[in-house]
């Protein structure tokens, strides 16, 4: 069976990294876009990577290109980006898709850990359900990702504890992280 640190990605340097290299920390893995609606988001990520690591956290950042074409950059044009607008410090891995058939596996994973509950509440949150349901009236009926800056936490024993949908407030998503720390 499966776990997470059984997974490896590959970094923007096309270096292969594994997931076994953080055990025992706590993981948050988000598949992000440089323009789109949700990428301030890289600020509060950036605040909880610069507040966090030296506590056990680790950013696994995965860029993603297939919502809406807001990532259409080469992986160097994305870090630099994030490192410029963003102050980003932490390791981007190589832009790759979250869902369908070249899929990241271990985004597949993630999914079948923890599946799609719904964006909440808030004017982002109905405009996304409404955007989705124009396209696809039975997109709640999957655990795809739906959107840029969807986020998993995992605990410190490789268990997939959280998935935040982007329009979850980041105060909930920090909550959790300093729960799990």
């Amino acid at each position: 069976m499966q776990n997470i640190y059984d997974f490896k990605l590959t970094n923007k340097n096309g270096e292969e990294v594994s997931l076994d290299n953080y055990k025992g920390k706590v993981m948050l893995i988000v598949n992000s876009a440089t323009g789109c609606g949700f990428t301030p988001q890289y600020e509060a990520i950036e605040r909880f990577y610069e507040l966090y690591n030296s506590k056990g956290l680790e950013i696994i950042d995965v860029p993603c290109n297939q919502f809406g074409n807001q990532t259409p950059g080469t992986d160097e044009e994305i870090s630099s980006f994030c490192s410029l607008k963003y102050n980003t410090q932490y390791v981007q891995m190589k832009k790759s898709d979250v869902n369908g058939e070249n899929q990241l596996p271990l985004f597949k994973y993630l999914k079948d850990q923890c599946g799609f509950t719904g964006f909440g509440s808030g004017k982002m949150a109905d405009t996304l359900r409404g955007f989705l349901s124009s396209m696809n009236p039975d997109y709640e009926k999957n655990n795809d990702i739906k959107w840029n800056f969807t986020k998993f936490v995992v605990d410190r024993d490789g268990n997939v504890v959280a998935r935040f949908e982007p329009t979850i407030d980041m105060n909930e998503v920090e909550a959790k992280i300093k729960e799990l720390l």
